[in-house]
Parts: C-alpha cells; structure tokens; sequence
C-alpha cells in the first residue's frame, strides 16, 4: 500500500516532446520529488512501441527494448535509453523513492510480418456476435524483432499467441476480426458484451506459452530494472484470472511486496469492488469513480451536490486498495478517455485526496507543472503545500462534515507525534460560507489561519474545541495553527 502518508508522482503526460529526454529529467528531479514528500513515481512505459521515439509507450512492440536496440526506426524511446531508464529508477531508488513501472500486456502493435490467418468479423458492440462467415485475412501478427535478433529472449510472437486483430491487409480493411477457432478471454469487462478485445494484435491470455513468455520477461524486467511495482495497463480487458498468477509468481520468486495498481477504467463502484474480490485483492485499483466526481462537480456550474463527492467511490468502500486521483494522461484533452477537470477544482480536488489519511493518493505530472504544449496552468505551489502539510498534519482523530450541498469540509485533530498539529479544509463549488468545525479541545485558545491565503482573518479555537471555519466562493481554505 506504500509508506504511511505516502505520495505517488505520476511523473509524465501525454503531450511531453519526443526527446528523449525525460528520464534524464527523473533522475535530476529525484532528489527534490523526495524533499517535497513524494514516497513513489510512476514511470510511463520503458519498451520500444509501434512508434518508435513518438510513441507514448502504449503502441508495444518489444517488451525487452528499453531503448537499447536499434528498431522501430530508433535506439532510444520517446523518453531515452536503456541505461538513463535505470539510472533515474537508481537515483531514486537512492533518495528513498519506490519506483512503479507501467506495464502494458493486453495487446502488441507494429507487427514485423503479416500472417495469413481464418478469421471472422465480429459486431462491435456485442463482440460475442459474428457478423460474417470464415475468410482469410492478413494479420499483422509475426514479431521476429529482428533489431534485437533473439538477445535476451528467443520468443516468436505469431498468431497462435492472439486472438483478434482490427486490419485486414490483404482487404487493406478495418474491423474487430476474432480468429477461427479461438475464443475471446471470458474474465473480462461485460462492456460490449465482452471487452477482451481493445487494440492492435490482442494478447490470447489463456495460451500457456504467452502466460509462460510473460512470466519470463516480468522476471527478466525486475533483474533488469530493479522497479518496486507495477502500475498494470488496461486490466478491464485481460483475462482476470492472469495477474494473480503473475503477481504471485514474481512475488514468490523475488521475495518482495512489488506493490501493483491496475488501471480498471469504470466509473461502476460494484465492478471495481467486484474485480478486486475475484483477483483476491492482489492489487490496488485507481478510483475512477471519485475521479468522475470531481469532473462532474468541475462542470456542473455549481449544482452539484457536494454532500455525494465521496458517495460509492474506492476510497470509501475499500480505502486500502484505492490509489486516488486527480488527472492522467488519457483524462487529458484529447485523449481516449477525456474528462479533464476544471483547472478552477483542481486544487480542491488535491486536498481531498491529499489532505485525508485514506487511499494512496497520486499527483498528475499535467496537474504539477502544467502541460506546457497546451498552456495548461500548474498548480505545483498548492500540491507542493498539501504535500507538506499531509507529512506533518494529518494524524489524529478525523471529522467529516459533508453535511451541506455546497460546502463541505472535515479536520484532523493531529497527534502528539507530530507536534500536535491538527488541520480543518472547508471547500465549495458555489457560494462560500462558515462551517463549524471540532477540531479537538486540546487547540483550545489556538488562533488558526488559511495556509492557502485565499481569506485574510483568524480563527479562534472555542473551549469546546470548535472553530468557525470559512472558504471563499469556489474555493478551498486551509486552515491550520498559526505559528
């Protein structure tokens, strides 16, 4: 679950230049990621895509290409070689820093030679239907990795290892094409019926040469790369009976935690709770549907009913398995699953998961420094302070008061391990207003200020241990002991 108050740094976003530059720029950073409270970071896919140095890492190609051969057009990836990779995990493996690599496992893309292949067409949206006869299409599905030529793993990829793909290149034709003979994997999202199949040549996950291969390589990348965990690509569309073998495999041999978080993309509270029980909680999963709450609440223009912010989320009913988030890179404008927040909620959006003990909360690169190709707004002085005030504020006794359709708020009373300090949020997405707040009779006579500046006057602990805490409109306030 990560350190106590731990922070996850999702240190990329989609619309980085393709410089090969990034993991130079992890490496410089390390240090300073661990001054400011960050705990672990998240790194974008390490192996050689489709795309060669424009792909963000999802396109794959050749998992054992950390930027090492020369394929796809280039040595390096969008973010750098092979030896920079391991250096930035070293240098913040160094400054205490856990490091999760992004795995992507569910598909490959930018095969190296077609295949004749019998398949047959599928309704697109209930995939379980066939919509033509057998035909024999040409599949791109043969991956010799020539560039590499048999270093490190000797493993053909050919169409007895996928099930579908979405091109004809004998048609020059784009359907969903399931081959003859084969199944879709059954322990899938029900989204159009069965979501096994997303993108490119997908993964035949009941295949045991493909579960062995897989095996192999996230043994071969754990030796290679030294990583703590993983952050797991598209697990709605894999077989879920697959990562609890290969988590339990690779934990069994390396005799670590190697702490692993799946990107589960459904806003469904039941669906989630629902894999998580079936995979026997071999991992956590992000909280899309507290993610999905502060988009609405971002675009509601006020209406939306502050009181369910938390309602049927990961973080209240499983708060143990639930990474919480802001923003990431598909969320972003533009992107396969856009639903950005609001850049006015965005600090809002960090103190609740920031600023309260549950979940494990991850910080969006786009959200810290801004998406510069964009002109996005960073917010990184805001995070910067809920970071701090998260190592040294939030312990103790905690009280929620999403009591009012507007504002809202909670407050930590704070422990004597921590010099006593304690903390009250109040925020709303309309008007401001007070809100009256226990914060423990031991701050009684304290006098408390917004940390955040955004309202100027002081607030006096009553002896009863309350205090009458205020926030602007749209807004967040922070208020805290003054020293």
């Amino acid at each position: 679950m990560g350190k106590e108050n731990g922070v996850m740094f999702q240190f990329f976003e989609w619309y980085l230049p393709a410089d090969a530059s990034l993991w130079k720029t992890v490496s410089s950073k390390a240090q300073e990621l661990s001054d400011k409270g960050v705990t672990s970071v998240w790194l974008p896919p390490a192996y050689k895509g489709q795309a060669g140095i424009n792909d963000t890492g999802y396109g794959v190609y050749d998992l054992y290409d950390l930027g090492e051969f020369d394929q796809k057009k280039t040595v390096p990836t969008k973010y750098g070689t092979k030896d920079e990779y391991i250096d930035a995990v070293n240098k913040l493996q160094a400054c205490g820093i856990d490091v999760y690599a992004d795995i992507v496992l569910n598909h490959r893309m930018g095969a190296d030679e077609t295949e004749t292949v019998q398949a047959v067409k599928v309704n697109e949206e209930n995939r379980t239907e066939t919509v033509s006869d057998p035909k024999t299409i040409g599949a791109w599905t043969k991956f010799t990795f020539p560039g590499r030529n048999g270093k490190y793993s000797d493993f053909v990829w050919d169409h007895t290892c996928f099930n579908g793909v979405d091109y004809d290149e004998l048609k020059d034709k784009s359907a969903i094409y399931k081959f003859k003979g084969v199944q879709w994997n059954r322990g899938v999202d029900r989204e159009n019926v069965n979501y096994d199949y997303l993108m490119g040549a997908n993964v035949d996950f009941s295949v045991p040469k493909v579960r062995e291969e897989l095996t192999r390589w996230g043994q071969w990348y754990l030796d290679t790369t030294g990583v703590h965990g993983f952050r797991l690509d598209a697990v709605k569309h894999i077989e879920r009976d697959f990562f609890p073998e290969w988590l339990g495999k690779l934990r069994t041999n390396n005799h670590k935690e190697l702490f692993a978080v799946g990107e589960y993309w459904n806003s469904e509270i039941d669906i989630l709770t629902d894999y998580l029980k079936s995979c026997g909680g071999c991992m956590s999963l992000f909280d899309v549907p507290l993610h999905f709450h502060f988009f609405e609440a971002s675009n509601s223009g006020g209406e939306y009913d502050m009181r369910g912010l938390l309602k049927d989320t990961l973080v209240q009913r499983d708060p143990t398995h639930a990474v919480t988030f802001v923003d990431n890179h598909d969320t972003q404008t533009g992107q396969a699953l856009e639903s950005a927040i609001q850049p006015w909620f965005v600090p809002l959006a960090y103190s609740v998961i920031l600023l309260r003990p549950q979940g494990y909360p991850c910080v969006f690169y786009g959200n810290y420094y801004g998406v510069k190709s964009k002109n996005g707004p960073s917010f990184h002085k805001e995070i910067d302070l809920m970071m701090d005030l998260r190592q040294t504020h939030v312990y103790g006794a905690q009280h929620d008061y999403f009591d009012d359709p507007d504002v809202v708020g909670w407050t930590m009373e704070g422990d004597e391990a921590h010099g006593g300090n304690g903390l009250a949020v109040v925020l709303t997405n309309r008007t401001g207003d007070d809100k009256a707040m226990f914060v423990g009779k031991q701050h009684a006579g304290e006098i408390w200020i917004d940390t955040l500046g955004n309202l100027r006057h002081e607030v006096v602990i009553d002896e009863e241990g309350y205090g009458v805490f205020s926030c602007a409109d749209g807004s967040l306030s922070i208020w805290i002991r003054k020293q």
